[in-house]
C-alpha cells in the first residue's frame, strides 16, 4: 500500500511517532488509510451539511477496516458569487481544488479517498484529482435542495434571480420580492433544479464514480447518510482490490455520462468540465460528441429551470439508475463503476415510477437531446446552448445586434431597459482569458426572462452561461473576443442569425468585411494584472 511509505520499517519510527500523536494505534497504522476530502463551509448552502456526511463517511471507513483522515478544500458558491468580480474565481477554483487533493494525497501517501463536494466546480475539480492521482477514489455528492414553496408553486433562486427582471420592469414590487427571496431556498443543499451543481452529480453517477441513487437523493435525507455511511465502506474495498479510476473513467463512462446529460437537458457547463476531467484521464472528448448525441438521444426529462420538475422529483421517479434503464439501447453498460459491478447490474432492479418524470424513449420530451453545437463566421470553433431550454419561437432568429464589452455593461443596459423585443445581445470580453476566469452570467438571462423577453431576445456570449439559464443563451464562443475571435469585431446594428436546428451562428457580413474589421482590431489590456486570475491571462498574442 502507498501507505506503508509512511508507516513501515526501522527509518519510519519518527513517522509513526507523530501519527501516533493523533491518538491512533499500532492497530490503525495497520489498516489502510484513507482520505476523507471534504468541501465544508458554512457560506456555501449546498456544502454547510457536509460535516455530517463526512462523519457517515468516515463511520463507513472504520466499520470495513480503515482509517479515515479527513482534510478540507474550498468550496465557491456561484449564485453568491454572481453578478460581481467574485465570479471571475469560480471557474478557476476547479484547478486549485484539483491542486489541493492532489498534494494532501501525495503529501501523506494516503491509499485511496472519498471526495465529498456539492456544488458547480468542486465537484468536477475533485473528479480531476481522481483522474490525475489514479488512486482508488469514490465520490459522494451532498444533495439536492428541497424546493421552496410560495403560493402554493415550487420555487427556487432561479426564481429569484428572474424576479429581479420583474422588480426593474415594474411587475412586481419590493415586498414581493422579498417575500418569494425568503421562501426559495428553505433549507442545505445543492440549488433544487438541474443547475450545474446537480448535473455534475448526475454526471458523477453515470461515470460511475459514486454510488446509484446519490446524485438524487436530497441533502436532508436520511438516504444521503446511509450511502456516505456506504461510501466509506465501499472504498476500504476498492483498496484492497486496488480498483483506480483508471478503470473507471474510460471512454466508455464518458460517453455514457454525454448520453446521460443529453437525455436530462443538463447545464452547458457539463461540456466544460466533462472534457477537463477526460483531459485528465488521457482521452479526448471532442465537443462535437455533444452535438452529436443530442441529434440521437432523445430529451426523456423536463427539469427545472426549463421544465416543471425538481431533482427530488427525479429521485422518486427512480433516480439515475432507473433514467439510465430506459437509455440502455444508448449506453455501454459493461462500463465498471466504483460498486466494482458493471452498469448493467447496477440498472438491473431500477424502476421508473414516473413516466412523466422520466419519460419512455417512446414519448420523450423532446426528439433530439440538450446541448447543441453552433458554428459560423461568428463562432469558427464553436459555440454552446442548451438547445431544450430554447422556446420553438426562438429556434431560429435574426436580429440587430445590442453590444456590450462586459456583463456590467449589459445589466446596466438592461436596467435602463435599453434592449428590446427582436434585438440579440452580444457580451464579450468575459472569456476564460478576456474575463478573465469565464464567469457566469446569470443576472442577464434571469433579467431577460424576467423581462418577459426570453422569447423574442437572444444572448450570446464568449463568456459562460448558469445551469439556471433558459431561453436562446449561446455562450463559450470561440476564438474569444480577448484572442481576436469575431465576436470582437460585431458592431450594433449588425445583423446575428441563430438557427439552432441546423447548428448556425453567424453575422450576416460579407467575409471581405469581417476580414477588414479583424485587420483593424486592437487588442484590449489585461484587466488583471496581480494575484490568482493573473496566470490567466496572457497577453493577446501569447
Amino acid at each position: 500500500m502507498r501507505s506503508d511509505e509512511v508507516k513501515c520499517g526501522v527509518e519510519r519510527a519518527a513517522h509513526r511517532s507523530l501519527l501516533k500523536a493523533l491518538g491512533l494505534t499500532d492497530k490503525d497504522l495497520s489498516k489502510p488509510f484513507i482520505g476523507v476530502v471534504n468541501s465544508y463551509t458554512n457560506i456555501v448552502p449546498g456544502h454547510i451539511h457536509l460535516r455530517n456526511i463526512g462523519e457517515a463517511v468516515k463511520e463507513g471507513v472504520i466499520a470495513a477496516g480503515g482509517t479515515p483522515f479527513e482534510f478540507n478544500t474550498i468550496a465557491v458558491c456561484d449564485g453568491i458569487a454572481m453578478g460581481h468580480e467574485g465570479m471571475r474565481y469560480s471557474l478557476p477554483s476547479r484547478e486549485l481544488i484539483a491542486d489541493s487533493v492532489e498534494i494532501m494525497m501525495q503529501a501523506h501517501r494516503l491509499d485511496g479517498m472519498v471526495l465529498i463536494s456539492n456544488c458547480d466546480k468542486i465537484t468536477p475539480g475533485m473528479l480531476i484529482a481522481a483522474a490525475r492521482l489514479d488512486v482508488p477514489a469514490i465520490c459522494v455528492t451532498g444533495g439536492p435542495m428541497a424546493s421552496g414553496r410560495l403560493n402554493g408553486k415550487k420555487v427556487g433562486v432561479n426564481n429569484v434571480f428572474e424576479a429581479v427582471g420583474q422588480a426593474f420592469s415594474g411587475k412586481i414590487d419590493s415586498e414581493q420580492l422579498s417575500t418569494l427571496e425568503s421562501a426559495a431556498c428553505p433549507g442545505c443543499g445543492s440549488c433544487n433544479g438541474l443547475f450545474t451543481a446537480n448535473t455534475m452529480a448526475c454526471m458523477t453517477e453515470a461515470l460511475g464514480m459514486s454510488l446509484p441513487y446519490c446524485a438524487t437523493a436530497l441533502a436532508t435525507s436520511a438516504l444521503k447518510l446511509r450511502l456516505a455511511k456506504e461510501t466509506g465502506e465501499k472504498i476500504v474495498e476498492l483498496v484492497q482490490k486496488n480498483v483506480k479510476p483508471s478503470k473507471i473513467l474510460t471512454k466508455a463512462a464518458f460517453e455514457n455520462a454525454v448520453v446521460v446529460d443529453t437525455a436530462l437537458g443538463g447545464s452547458t457547463n457539463a461540456v466544460l468540465h466533462l472534457s477537463a476531467i477526460a483531459r485528465e484521464a488521457g482521452i479526448s472528448i471532442p465537443i462535437d460528441l455533444f452535438d452529436e448525441t443530442s441529434r440521437r438521444v432523445p430529451h426523456l426529462s423536463s427539469m427545472v429551470p426549463s421544465g416543471p420538475h425538481d431533482m427530488e422529483e427525479l429521485g422518486n421517479a427512480g433516480g439515475l439508475p432507473a433514467l439510465m434503464k430506459e437509455l440502455q439501447p444508448f449506453l455501454h453498460v459493461d462500463a465498471l463503476t466504483v460498486t466494482g459491478k458493471p452498469v448493467a447490474e447496477n440498472i438491473k432492479t431500477a424502476k421508473v415510477t414516473d413516466a412523466e418524470v422520466i419519460r419512455p424513449l417512446t414519448n420523450p420530451v423532446h426528439k433530439e437531446g440538450g446541448i447543441a453545437i453552433l458554428k459560423g463566421n461568428l463562432a469558427p470553433k464553436g459555440a454552446v446552448v442548451k438547445a431544450v431550454a430554447v422556446s420553438p419561437k426562438m429556434l431560429k432568429h435574426s436580429g440587430p445586434a445590442k453590444v456590450y464589452d462586459s456583463e456590467k455593461e449589459a445589466e446596466e443596459a438592461m436596467k435602463r431597459q435599453e434592449v428590446k423585443a427582436g434585438d440579440v445581445v452580444v457580451i464579450r470580453y468575459e472569456g476564460p482569458k478576456g474575463g478573465p476566469g469565464m464567469p457566469e452570467m446569470l443576472i442577464p438571462t434571469a433579467t431577460i426572462s424576467g423581462m418577459g423577453l426570453s422569447e423574442s431576445v437572444a444572448l450570446i456570449t464568449d463568456g459562460r452561461f448558469s445551469g439556471a439559464t433558459r431561453g436562446p443563451c449561446i455562450g463559450h464562443v470561440s476564438p474569444e473576443a480577448f484572442e481576436g475571435g469575431p465576436i470582437a469585431v460585431i458592431e450594433n446594428g449588425d445583423i446575428i442569425s441563430i438557427d439552432i436546428p441546423n447548428r448556425i451562428l453567424k453575422v450576416e457580413l460579407s467575409d471581405q468585411e469581417l476580414q477588414k474589421r479583424l485587420k483593424a482590431w486592437t487588442p484590449k489590456p489585461k484587466k488583471i494584472t496581480k494575484g490568482y486570475l493573473s496566470r490567466y491571462v496572457p497577453t493577446p498574442t501569447e
